[in-house]
This record gives structure tokens, sequence and C-alpha cells, in this order.
């Protein structure tokens, strides 16, 4: 029976998306790893990989097609010995796993959750833990013939999916040792909280503006994504903020003096990169912060992977600088240009943008002098930067005196980080921006 090509999830926050192009025709013959289709999610717009072999026997969903629900039938695939007149159009074909380097290392979203025409294609194989098997159609129909247990095998294909040479070298009636039982945790038999109100209706607001003119904006993938993680993020989320104003002039004159030492490099650093490896250090400083909110649990992190909010049209990305505590200022310059760069063009994997415990929003450079932040979960905190401007101060000994001047506010997430722990962590980000030749020890 021929097979279904579904829509892939991307993402973790992808629920649909739009089929941009097809880079195959109907009766292609395609192999595992070829790119089938441009598709764009709510973050990127991302290349689509072939998982099996055989010959593309029709095109459902055509170039171009907006809102396209994750697991949505969008091509029938023929395998060997299969012709388009196998194609019954009456009824689903079987379904094949959506997966690509992006997206074969999300569990698929659960089938009650998806629309009618999703769900109705047979459930692809599990171990005994629940989790998803990665198999060949063809490999799943040779392993029912032979009685061998899918979860028993290791596959040899691609990302370790299991393909038709892996169930024929296994010997019939192959099982895979029981699983020991394991007690769920007790948050998953709590009862989901309601949908809080999302404000009035679309037309109920239009017929507020009725005789008034305006222009209507469909909201795209980003945009719905961004609205539903903030309203999460403020709903859920216990706010705290901390304030403090950091002393520039130590680290512009030392930012100046290095600059010039790497000027035959062709590398110019920010103060945005001192910040974040101000914030990096700090994460290891103090421990304790370095940290993400679990549902029912806390994840202490090693490493200081840190987000930076980068604005887009349409948006904004936060990728994410890995191992930022043991990178050079000159290593996380490079990198966060070039992570930069490719978020304004969507060009960003997901595993890009992913993860991070502690992010960073700069709105100095808009003139902004300061403001909070909204904590984008599961992250801690999130530390907003304004504008350094040159203001009076007074000085130990009491003498008055100009200096710039930043002014930061830490957006913490209660749950995770206490007052007097976010306040110890503030501290130490500010001593390492008044004192930058210590992030170099």
């Amino acid at each position: 029976m021929p097979t279904e090509i579904l829509m892939p999830a991307l993402s973790p926050t992808m629920e649909e998306g739009t089929l941009a192009k097809w880079l195959v025709k109907e009766g292609d013959t395609v192999s595992s790893g070829d790119i089938l289709a441009e598709i764009e999610t709510d973050k990127a717009t991302m290349e689509f990989e072939a998982v099996d072999e055989g010959v593309i026997g029709k095109i459902l969903i055509e170039d171009g097609s907006e809102g396209v629900k994750v697991n949505t039938a969008i091509a029938v695939l023929l395998e060997e010995g299969e012709s388009a007149d196998d194609i019954d159009t009456s009824a689903p074909a079987k379904a094949a796993a959506p997966a690509s380097d992006a997206g074969s290392s999300q569990a698929p979203a659960e089938a009650a959750s998806k629309p009618a025409e999703a769900s109705a294609a047979p459930a692809a194989p599990q171990a005994g833990d629940g989790s998803r098997i990665f198999a060949s159609p063809l490999a799943r129909r040779i392993a029912a013939d032979k009685g061998v247990d899918l979860a028993a095998l290791k596959g040899s294909g691609p990302r370790g999916r299991i393909v038709k040479a892996d169930v024929e070298a296994a010997q019939p009636g192959t099982k895979a040792a029981a699983a020991p039982a394991t007690a769920a945790p007790a948050s998953t038999s709590a009862p989901a909280p309601a949908a809080a109100p999302t404000g009035p209706d679309t037309e109920t607001v239009k017929r507020m503006y009725e005789g008034r003119g305006y222009e209507e904006v469909t909201l795209d993938g980003m945009r719905k994504t961004i609205a539903a993680r903030l309203s999460e993020a403020k709903q859920t989320i216990p706010h705290f903020y901390l304030r403090r104003d950091i002393k520039l002039d130590a680290l512009l004159a030392f930012r100046s003096q290095i600059n010039k030492q790497l000027e035959a490099r062709g590398v110019k650093l920010s103060v945005n990169d001192f910040i974040i490896k101000a914030v990096a250090n700090a994460l290891q400083q103090v421990p304790d912060c370095n940290a993400v909110w679990a549902g029912d649990r806390v994840l202490k992190l090693k490493p200081s992977d840190v987000a930076v909010a980068v604005a887009i049209e349409g948006g904004l990305f936060t990728p994410v600088l890995k191992d930022a505590d043991m990178k050079t200022l000159s290593a996380l310059s490079t990198e966060m240009k070039d992570l930069a760069a490719r978020a304004r063009e969507r060009k960003l994997a997901p595993q890009e943008y992913q993860g991070g415990t502690f992010a960073i929003s700069n709105l100095g450079m808009f003139g902004i002098d300061n403001f909070d932040a909204i904590v984008n979960p599961p992250h801690a905190g999130i530390l907003a930067v304004g504008s350094g401007v040159k203001k009076p101060v007074v000085d130990a000994e009491g003498n008055l005196s100009v200096a710039t001047v930043m002014s930061v506010t830490m957006s913490v997430d209660h749950r995770v980080i206490d007052g007097a722990l976010g306040a110890e962590l503030l501290k130490a980000i500010v001593e390492n921006l008044e004192n930058p030749v210590t992030m170099l020890a």
C-alpha cells in the first residue's frame, strides 16, 4: 500500500507551516536524505528530507500552501512494485514518519491533539517506555511478517532508523527485553490548568472600530508563536525584577584598547559581547542560578548557555551561545555576528535557538534607557539592557564626577531563583562589567 509523507514538526512549537516549495515532482525517484521540499515554520524556512526511498506518486499539497497542520499528508510515496494506480484517494494510505536533521529528535505530537485527517493514519511503533521507534514502512512490514519486535533492533539507517536489512538480519520472533516499571511523576496526574481568557474575539474588536480606517494584518506563524509564548510567560511565571546601574567607563577604555589589538584580525568587540561574557561567567560564579524550570523540578545546568534576543522583521529570535563561559570575547563576538545574520535571514536550525538558561535583551542601541523584559520559558531569567549615558555620580570619597552609566533590569522566575540569590547573580554581572579585565582570567 502506498505511503503518505506527512507534514513534519520541524520545531517544538510548530503546529502548522507553509509548504513553500516542492523540490521534487510526481514521478521522481527519491532516496533517504534527499531534499523534498522547503517548509516555512514558525521560526525559519527549512529543508525537509526524505527518510525512505521510493517514487513520488502524488503531491497532495501544492507550493505556497499556508496553514498546513503537522501530520497532514502532503504527498504519497510509492515503494518497489507499487504504481500510481495503487493510490486510493478514498482512504488514507499508511503514514511514513516524517523526519529531518532538524525534526527527527522531536517527539511527534499526540494524535488526539491533531485534526481528524492527520490522526486517521496508523500510529508509529513505540518502545516499551513510550518513545518513538523510527523504522521505514518496508522494515515495519517485514518485521510484522517475521514476528520481530522493532524495539529489539538497532537501526543502521540515517539517524538510527531501522531499515530493511536490519529486520532481515534479525532472528524470527526476536523480542525486546521488558523495560522496568517506573513511577510517573506526581505532576502527570494533575489536571491541566484552564485556559486563561485571551481578550475579545476578532469580530468584537472589528465592531468596535467600525467606520474607522484600518488595515487588517494576518498573523504569520512566528507572530502567533510569540503571542502564545508571551501570554504563557506572563500568566504562568511569577516574575520579579532587580535593577542596577553599571559604570561603563573602565569597560569602554578596555574595549578600545583590545579592539586596536584585534583590528588586524578583523574582529571588533561590542559592548554586548562583554555583556554576554559577563552573564556567562556570573552563571558559573552563582551556579544555583544556572537553572531552568522543568514543570515539577528544577534542572541545574553545568555549562553557561546564554540566549541573546535578535530583532528581525515580524518578530525575534533568541539564538543560544553554548559554553559561553569557556569562549574568548573574540570567539563570542564572531559567533554572535554569525548567529544574528542568519537569524535575520531565518536560516537558524532549531538547535541553534533552543535551550539556554538565561537570556539577554539589549535595546540600548535604540536609545532606550531602561525597560523590563519577559522571561522566556523555561529560562530562569533575562537581563534587559539599556543604553549607556553620561550621568553625574558621586564617588566613594564623596566627590561629584561624570560617568557613563548603563541601567539594567533582571527579570527572574521566582520559582527557580529567590530574591537574595537573584541579587547575588546581578551583583556578579555588575562586578564583571565594571572590572572587565577579570573576565579574561
